[in-house]
């Protein structure tokens, strides 16, 4: 049977509108069903599944469950078509004792989504049990000398039913002297009296037996009865009498021991020892309200004796029996009814019960955390309760049903800002004063990969030395992930990408786990100097999430490059008359013929080499090798010597007719590599007479005297060049100032630029930007043997730059090469100047020297 709590419907047409009423959403109404107790196993309850709006097919899939509180295992649900059945025993009386009200409260909780319905049930009484009398037999002792219409109280019968099912009426056997009448008491129920219609005579009945019949009010109707034997007493005439039949007495719970309840009074018309009367509890009164209360047989005073809970018994029924002395005594009767008042004594009672936990940090607000019940023994308002959460939390609490909340999520969660939250529920009655009592839930947040892994900075500069073993840890990238357990756990894994004609992956790896990235062949600066690694980092989430990082990997130099010797040129056609010529020969040897007349300082011959490397390793040096066949000998002085940067080979001397015809040097050519590295060229001068002998200058003075005027010419043509190219050099600048300036803002040399160091050593001078020192300070290199012995690089200019980036490359051609272009006409005047002066510029050497510089 359904029963819908918000009933008030006047007519049969609108059932089925009522019966859809019964699809109930979490938290705005109930579906209430009725069963009677003592129903056998598998009867009908109601179709739940459909009622609460449940397709049959979601039911096992959304985990449908159904809880009770204290209920056990009363009812269930078969899940096959959603009916809610009785599954056992249903004993009204034992579930709510004398209540009116009986119900069972069960909790349907479905997921995906969370949903929690409140179902109640009510239990409907049913005429299963029989009145009672505590005792099969009353015993009553009345004297012969009663007078007319006098009453004495029975024991009345229990009911363990309630409503109309409890109603007894009580019926008397036939008798000629008494006769019954009932007392109905406040809310009481009934109790039988018997009433003396006919006086007792004890010499002709000393004793009757009657029957006493209680009959309840449930269909079919059950009885209960009681004998109850009547002794007739001879003698006194009066019994005692109270003034009142029935006390009422109201006191409150938890009063205090020796507390008086009431003082009794009662009276004997008799005289002397007839009229002394005694005070005790009737042999009707339980041992539970004896151990309650006290009685003074003397005075009639009623104490508490023990601890009084409204929550045990809000009502206590005392028979009170005054006895006199008299012989035989005479007996008199009342009943004390005591009502407990409420006090409020009882804190409430919280339950939580977790549903959903941990909870996602992606969670939808309104998502049910957790179903909370709260109770308190008390009454009235003593026993109603208010729930209350602490603040600043991003839950709250919904009312779902009288003293039921559910904790919902009011709120985004965010695990990486806070892990868990401890939440402290508070439940105050409202009593005065107010009892409280909290109950606490840890909520963990579950996890979500919401965060990819970060590195600590997009780029990174490595640097390594060439020819590094295969497989070295060259670098270790590390990327860290806020999220937790396997959303946070990082693979690393290479980009792959061509390099040249091969792919990344034949070159570096990097290992899955710790991020090391390792060289898997030896590294070859002539080949690649800058190598492009990209790295990313996924997570193990789902879906993952990622990051890439890019290694600018350069590559070292080391001297593993011997300097090499290049053939030497073909005569120049610019050659003047008399120029020595007829160089020929292979790399490694130089053939020159040279004339005897060839003055002292001249240049004869030309050794050139180059160096793959780069930096000092590709500096080179050129030094003249002692033994040299066809030189002088007898430690005569040698007429050749080679420039030690240049590696022109020029006279010492004149030559003269006692030099050999055939001269052979060994010129070693040395870079600045540590262990530096050599070659050895054969140079082969062949002295031949031939050819024109320079004319004589006019200028030529012959003797001391035309030295030093020849000398002091020198030193005017040279100041003269030098004061020429300066003025050119100051006004070149100041062209060149004059237009950076006149450019768009940021782009000339008026703006600050980046400082550049410069270094200089016995063979030149260099730029580095700080930049690149700084990335070099900041790496290691692979064979970890720390940084390099200096933080420079010097690019041999036969040899391609390096790729760099789009900044570095605006700067160098906004700074960097018009202040080199500069500098290098100012080198370029001052070479020529200076050869003009001593005779020795020719287009061939400015080939030489422009050459290196335009490759």
């Amino acid at each position: 049977m359904l029963v819908f709590g918000r009933c008030g419907l006047r007519t049969q047409n609108l059932l089925l509108s009522f019966l859809l009423l019964a699809a109930w959403v979490a938290g705005s109404s109930q579906v209430r069903y009725s069963v009677p107790e003592e129903a056998k196993h598998g009867t009908f309850v109601g179709r739940i599944a459909q009622d609460l709006g449940l397709e049959l097919a979601e039911l096992v899939p959304r985990l449908f469950r159904m809880a009770s509180k204290g209920s056990g295992d009363l009812l269930e649900v078969n899940l096959q078509n959603g009916i809610l059945f009785v599954n056992s025993r249903i004993d009204r009386e034992e579930l709510c004792g004398r209540g009116l009200e009986c119900s069972i409260h069960l909790e349907v909780i479905v997921e995906r989504p969370l949903q929690v319905f409140h179902v109640e049930v009510e239990v409907r009484d049913i005429n299963d049990n029989p009145p009672l009398f505590s005792a099969s037999e009353q015993k009553l002792s009345i004297p012969e000398s009663r007078l007319l219409d006098s009453r004495f109280p029975l024991e009345g019968a229990s009911d363990a039913d309630v409503g109309e099912n409890a109603m007894l009426t009580y019926r008397l056997s036939p008798s000629e002297f008494f006769a019954l009448d009932i007392i109905n008491k406040k809310d009481k129920g009934k109790f039988p009296v018997l009433v003396l219609r006919k006086l007792l005579d004890r010499e002709e009945n000393p004793q009757l037996q009657l029957s006493l019949t209680a009959t309840d009010g449930g269909k079919p109707e059950l009885t209960g009865s009681v004998t109850l034997l009547i002794v007739v007493l001879d003698a006194n005439d009066n019994a005692p009498i109270f003034d009142r039949s029935l006390y009422e007495v109201k006191m409150r719970e938890n009063s205090a021991n020796q507390t008086l309840v009431i003082r009794l009074n009662a009276s004997d018309a008799d005289e002397g020892i007839n009229k002394e009367i005694i005070y005790s509890f009737s042999s009707l009164v339980p041992p539970s309200i004896r151990s309650k209360f006290l009685i003074n047989e003397s005075t009639g005073e009623i104490r508490v004796n023990d601890a009084i809970d409204f929550e045990d018994s809000n009502t206590y029924e005392i028979h009170v029996d005054v006895t006199d002395k008299g012989q035989p005594p005479m007996v008199g009767h009342c009943t004390v009814l005591v009502e407990i008042l409420d006090e409020n004594d009882n804190s409430p009672e919280v339950i939580i019960t977790s549903l959903a936990l941990p909870v996602r940090e992606d969670a939808q607000v309104g998502t049910t955390i957790a179903l909370i019940s709260v109770s308190d023994r008390d009454s009235g308002a003593n026993g109603q309760v208010t729930c209350s959460l602490a603040p600043q939390v991003p839950f709250k609490l919904v009312s779902t049903f009288k003293n039921y909340y559910s904790l919902v999520l009011d709120g985004t969660l965010d695990r990486e800002s806070v892990a868990s939250y401890e939440l402290v529920v508070t439940a105050r009655d409202g009593g005065s004063p107010s009892l409280w009592a909290t109950a606490s839930v840890s909520v963990e947040v579950g996890d979500v990969n919401d965060n990819a892994p970060v590195f600590a900075q997009p780029e990174y500069t490595v640097f390594v030395k060439e020819n590094n073993a295969p497989g070295c840890h060259i670098f270790t990238v590390s990327a860290r992930d806020a999220d937790a357990q396997e959303n946070a756990r990082v693979a690393y894994s290479l980009v792959e990408r061509r390099v040249g004609e091969r792919a990344l992956s034949s070159y570096v790896s990097v290992h899955a786990e710790s991020g090391k990235v390792f060289a898997l062949q030896p590294l070859d600066r002539e080949e690649l100097e800058l190598l492009q690694v990209g790295v990313s980092a996924r997570d193990a989430g789902a879906p993952p999430l990622g990051s890439n990082v890019t290694l600018q990997v350069f590559v070292l130099d080391e001297n593993d490059n011997a300097p090499a010797l290049l053939p030497p040129p073909p005569p120049s056609p610019w050659a003047p008359p008399g120029w020595p010529g007829g160089a020929g020969g292979g790399a490694g040897v130089v053939s020159q013929r040279v004339a005897r007349w060839v003055g002292a300082g001249q240049v004869v011959a030309k050794v050139r080499a180059v160096d793959a490397d780069s930096g000092y390793n590709a500096w080179l040096s050129y030094e003249l090798q002692e033994a040299a066949s066809g030189a002088a000998s007898g430690g005569a002085r040698s007429a050749f010597r080679v420039g030690l940067y240049t590696g022109e080979i020029s006279t010492t001397r004149a030559l003269d007719e006692a030099d050999a015809a055939r001269q052979r040097l060994l010129v070693l050519v040395r870079d600045h590599g540590e262990p530096a590295l050599t070659a050895t060229a054969t140079v082969l001068l062949w002295l031949e007479d031939g050819g024109p002998a320079p004319k004589a200058s006019s200028r030529r003075v012959v003797g001391p005297a035309a030295a030093e005027a020849a000398l002091v010419d020198v030193h005017v043509y040279l100041v003269v060049a030098i004061c020429a190219v300066s003025s050119l050099l100051v006004l070149t600048l100041l062209v060149y100032t004059a237009l950076r300036c006149s450019a768009p803002r940021g782009e000339g040399a008026c703006v600050p630029g980046q400082a550049r160091l410069v270094c200089s050593s016995a063979v030149g001078s260099w730029s580095s930007s700080p930049r690149r020192w700084r990335r070099r300070q900041r790496q290691q290199v692979c064979s970890g043997e720390g940084p390099p012995k200096a933080d420079l690089m010097a690019f041999s200019p036969s040899l391609p730059p390096c790729p760099l980036p789009d900044g570095e490359v605006g700067e160098q051609s906004t700074g960097g090469d018009t202040s080199s272009k500069v500098g290098y006409c100012f080198f370029i005047y001052i070479f020529c100047f200076v050869n003009i002066l001593f005779r020795r510029f020719s287009p061939s050497n400015l080939c030489l020297v422009i050459s290196p510089f335009f490759v």
